[in-house]
């Protein structure tokens, strides 16, 4: 698995799966909505990508059975952006920022939960970042 951070905004997720998924997913914002160009990035969906990804847990892990890696679907889908019109996407100034968790906000926040739910190792730079 790669993974490439960019602006605190977007995760670039990048592995290998066999069967289900392309092998790309974002976490945060798609380039697409991020740019507000539909030509930055392939269109997403994080269902395929979901079940790619739990496919691939699965696989690493070895001895999953079907509910555990449907489960892992279910959780791993939580984490994956789709796309969005820029133009609608609502950015309410009163909105107390205070209230948000920390992962909805800085996606290096997001990505160290995401590896943790994939029971891979931090890296260095996320290591402290996953329990704020």
């Amino acid at each position: 698995m790669q993974l490439d951070i960019h602006d605190s905004d977007i995760t670039t997720v990048r592995y290998r799966p066999i069967g289900r998924g392309t092998g790309v997913a974002y976490l945060g914002i798609t380039p697409r909505t991020h740019f507000g160009d539909e030509n930055a990035s392939a269109p997403t969906d994080v269902a395929r990508e979901a079940a790619g990804l739990a496919n691939w847990w699965a696989q690493l892990r070895g001895g999953v059975n079907e509910v555990e890696r449907s489960d892992k679907e279910a959780e791993l889908g939580g984490f994956l952006a789709h796309d969005e019109d820029p133009a609608e996407i609502d950015l309410d100034e009163d909105e107390d920022v205070d209230q948000l968790d920390d992962a909805e906000i800085f996606v290096e926040v997001k990505t160290a939960r995401f590896l943790e739910t994939l029971g891979l190792p931090l890296p260095e730079d996320l290591a402290d970042l996953s329990r704020r």
